[in-house]
């Protein structure tokens, strides 16, 4: 059943994001399409990571986490952050406009069509996953003049 549940939620268009976080002298990230939001007042955001991953054991250390909401141009950027035993997410930027969130000091993605900082408020184990309820500390950018990178099929589309 799990391959045909990949395959049947696979059918489903989802946006593109990068998550990241500070952990001491080291940056993380991964690349995410279950990133939702969940409400107005207060902003609530949720996150969804691998539950075995690195990045799940520093975001239960860390409580402040950025999300790059990435643009159709930045499919080599999801890419870099989505591949297995990937090096620290400075290399990953490195040639890509960047910045650190004021809030969080995590590595902020510029270029793409908004990004935003989080502290977790609540941490929900789900299957092989866990999930991440956040409130939004700041919207650091929106750019509405940019498309965003979507998943759909197992494939990113511009």
């Amino acid at each position: 059943m799990s391959e045909l549940f990949t395959e049947a939620m696979a059918q489903l268009a989802a946006g593109v994001a990068v998550v990241t976080a500070r952990d001491g002298r080291d940056d993380l990230g991964a690349t995410v399409s279950a990133l939702m939001s969940v409400s107005l007042e207060p902003p609530l955001v949720l996150v969804s990571l691998a539950s075995a991953g690195y990045l799940n054991e520093v975001f239960l250390r860390q409580d402040r986490w950025a999300a790059s909401l990435l643009s159709s141009e930045q499919a080599a950027i999801a890419s870099r952050f989505a591949t297995p035993g990937r090096p620290s997410a400075r290399l990953l930027v490195a040639g890509t406009p960047h910045h650190r969130g004021e809030h969080s000091q995590a590595l902020v993605i510029e270029g793409g069509v908004a990004a935003l900082e989080a502290e977790t408020t609540k941490v929900i184990p789900a299957g092989d996953h866990t999930l991440y309820l956040a409130t939004v500390l700041s919207v650091g950018y929106v750019d509405s003049a940019r498309h965003p990178l979507i998943r759909l099929k197992g494939r990113y589309r511009i």
